[in-house]
């Protein structure tokens, strides 16, 4: 199991039988970044003065199954659950045609109005793929915005992160305020591209979690023998859930509108994510969390599908 000492958890989901595994090729879809990307990225890198670190979500914890849906099956063996989901299969993501909430992240207010606009926008966003997959597609998360630094779940307890929890059939995303207000005090836009790629990313965990894929790749990983592996796997479940959740942002992002100086900070914001230097290498490097998140933002040419973040199918050079 990864390492998570520093958080106290309660249980996981119950550990299956693991089925083999080997790594595949990328996918075509899933094709190297041009310079033009890079060139991008680099450029919103200096977006900002301060050079912030861009903290990463807890792990997810689920404890239970999903609500069952009309198409996801239990008795597939696990490698088949995480790699060949019907999610992979499904078509656009639905943008909402919602659009950005203009209110100041300085105060709690601010943020959970931000925020809860945007939950609105994402669950419809993702509502038709996860009917295609055959999920219990109407099923939300309830979203829980708040001041406190340390959060007590049903899944344990987390300090100054956010992250999600699926307990008995139910699901949360917490949010805590203080980042977003504190990257607020000296970049506004940052903070609303932190903001957006964070709720998106955990949105990303509940479809995980509603396809089967976040339990089975949960009891992969502590099947798994070596700590290696187990990191690796925890590496593919947290790059996958920036895929969809730029997959998401990217649907959407002639509404909102992502462009402009948002979109050049949201490219910083998931340029600067993943694992740093001297920490636990569970969520992915900053070159493979950019990697995934623009294959999932500019999926299929513009549009935005699951099956282009299939982390699951890649080799491990991309998942690193």
């Amino acid at each position: 199991m990864v390492n998570l000492s520093r958080y106290t958890l309660r249980g996981m989901a119950t550990v299956g039988a693991l089925a083999g595994f080997a790594a595949l090729a990328l996918p075509n879809a899933q094709a190297a970044q041009t310079s033009s990307t890079t060139k991008t990225a680099a450029t919103a890198a200096t977006a900002t003065t301060a050079d912030p670190a861009i903290p990463n979500g807890a792990q997810p914890i689920v404890i239970g199954n999903p609500p069952a849906g009309d198409g996801v099956t239990t008795k597939s063996s696990l490698t088949n659950v995480v790699r060949y989901n019907r999610l992979y299969k499904t078509g656009p993501i639905t943008p909402s045609k919602c659009k950005e909430v203009n209110v100041s992240l300085r105060t709690y207010t601010g943020v959970n109005q931000y925020l809860s606009q945007l939950f609105r926008c994402t669950y419809a966003e993702w509502a038709l793929p996860l009917k295609q997959a055959g999920a219990a597609y109407k099923v939300a998360p309830k979203l829980v915005v708040t001041t406190a630094r340390t959060i007590n779940s049903y899944c344990g307890t987390v300090t100054d992160t956010a992250f999600f929890c699926a307990y008995n059939g139910k699901s949360w995303i917490y949010m805590p305020t203080g980042q977003i207000m504190s990257f607020w005090k000296s970049s506004p836009t940052l903070a609303r591209a932190y903001a957006t790629n964070t709720l998106a990313h955990e949105y990303g965990h509940h479809v995980q979690w509603l396809t089967g894929i976040l339990n089975a790749s949960w009891q992969r990983q502590r099947a798994f023998s070596t700590y290696a592996a187990q990191l690796e796997e925890s590496r593919r479940r947290e790059l996958q859930a920036s895929c969809l959740g730029s997959a998401s942002i990217g649907a959407n992002k002639r509404y909102y509108p992502m462009a402009g100086g948002l979109y050049q900070q949201w490219v910083y914001v998931v340029t600067n994510s993943g694992d740093q230097p001297g920490g636990v290498r569970d969520h992915g490097s900053l070159k493979n969390h950019r990697f995934w998140s623009f294959a999932g933002f500019n999926a299929a040419r513009s549009y935005a599908v699951a099956g282009n973040c299939n982390t699951f199918n890649a080799t491990s050079a991309y998942v690193s």
